[in-house]
């Protein structure tokens, strides 16, 4: 799998925030086939730092409804990826 399609985006919420700031890690939503050897070579060539573990979660998509229709959100996958000690990713420097 292509490495810049494993990572699809940085989760930015308070939980992720939280683990960033005290235990160094970070939550990236990534593609639904993805393995975490493939999560963690991603990470360490895009992001240019060093991995010690990857957790992986499969997260199902919720239903929803509008009126009177109905729908289901897609199911995705969750990667917490931590960090070596001392390296970071910072996603907004100057917010």
């Amino acid at each position: 799998m292509d490495l810049y399609k494993v990572v699809k985006r940085p989760l930015i919420t308070e939980k992720a925030n939280l683990h960033k700031e005290l235990s160094n890690q970070i939550a990236l939503e990534v593609d639904r086939r993805a393995n975490k050897i493939e999560i963690r070579r991603a990470v360490e060539t895009l992001f240019k730092t060093e991995v010690l573990e990857v957790k992986t979660i499969n997260v199902q998509g919720k239903m929803r409804r509008v009126g009177k229709s109905r729908g289901r959100r897609s199911d995705w996958k969750k990667a917490i990826v931590r960090l070596e000690p001392g390296k970071r990713i910072e996603f907004f420097e100057s917010v």
